[in-house]
C-alpha cells in the first residue's frame, strides 16, 4: 500500500479569520501606543521619567522594546498565546511611551497630518502586496540588507552627533531611505502574511503567527509614520 500524504486545506474562513485577526492586533497595538503617547506626554510622565533617571530614559525604554521585541520573536512558538498578546500589547505601550516626545518637537497638526499621510501609504502599499501577483521575495531580501544599512548608517550618524560632528543632511537621507524602505516592506509582509494565511487554520500556533504578522506590520507603519515626521514635521 502506498503512503499518502495529506495536506490541510483552510476553509475560506479560515484565512479571512487569520488575515482579519492579524491586521486587527496591529491595530489594536496602535490604538495602545496613541493613547499611551498622548497620556504621557500631557500628563507630563515622560518628563518625570526623563528626570527621574538623569536625560537615560529613552535609552532606557528603547532596550527595553528591543529586549521585548526580541524575547517575543524568539520565545513565540514556545509561549501561550495569552502570553503572546501580552507582551505584544506591553510592547506597544512602551513604544508609545518612549514616542511621546514628538508632542514636545513637532506640532499637533503636522503630527495628525503625518499621522494621516503614513495610513494612506501603508494602506495602499498593503492592498497591492495582498493582491498583486508579483512576487515579492526577491524584493524583500533586498529591503532587508538595506534596512540593516539603516540601522548601521544611524547608529554611525548618532555617535557623531555626540561629539558634534553629526550630519542634518545625512540625517534627512537616512529618513528618505526609511520611507522607501519601510513602504516597500509593508508590501512584502502583506504578501507574506497572505500567503501563510493559504495554510492557516484556527490553532493556536496560527493565532501566535497572527500577533506576529502584527508586530512586523505594525513596525513597518511606525518607522513610515516617525521618518515621514522627520522628513516633514513642523517643529515647535
Amino acid at each position: 500500500m502506498e503512503n499518502q500524504m495529506t495536506f490541510y486545506a483552510p476553509t475560506e474562513t479560515e484565512r479571512k479569520l487569520f488575515l482579519t485577526r492579524t491586521y486587527l492586533w496591529m491595530g489594536i497595538a496602535l490604538l495602545v501606543s496613541a493613547v499611551v503617547s498622548f497620556f504621557a506626554a500631557e500628563s507630563g510622565l515622560i518628563i518625570s521619567i526623563l528626570k527621574a533617571t538623569g536625560g537615560m530614559g529613552l535609552i532606557i525604554l528603547c532596550i527595553a522594546e528591543i529586549g521585548l521585541v526580541v524575547g517575543l520573536t524568539s520565545s513565540i512558538r514556545k509561549i501561550s498565546v495569552a502570553n503572546a498578546k501580552l507582551l505584544f500589547i506591553l510592547y506597544s505601550a512602551l513604544n508609545g511611551l518612549t514616542i511621546s516626545t514628538i508632542f514636545f518637537t513637532y506640532t499637533a497638526s503636522s503630527i495628525a497630518i503625518c499621522f494621516v499621510s503614513a495610513a494612506a501609504m501603508f494602506f495602499g502599499m498593503s492592498l497591492y502586496g495582498l493582491k498583486t501577483k508579483s512576487d515579492l521575495t526577491t524584493a524583500g531580501r533586498y529591503l532587508m540588507m538595506a534596512l540593516l544599512g539603516i540601522i548601521i548608517a544611524s547608529l554611525l550618524n548618532g555617535i557623531l552627533f555626540l561629539f558634534g560632528a553629526g550630519s542634518t543632511m545625512f540625517d534627512w537621507l537616512i529618513s528618505v531611505a526609511s520611507v522607501v524602505v519601510f513602504t516597500g516592506l509593508t508590501a512584502y509582509d502583506s504578501q507574506k502574511i497572505m500567503r501563510i494565511s493559504s495554510s492557516a487554520d484556527n490553532s493556536d500556533s496560527f493565532k501566535k503567527i497572527a500577533i506576529y504578522g502584527a508586530l512586523e506590520l505594525y513596525l513597518d507603519f511606525i518607522n513610515i509614520f516617525l521618518s515621514l515626521l522627520r522628513l516633514f514635521g513642523n517643529r515647535k
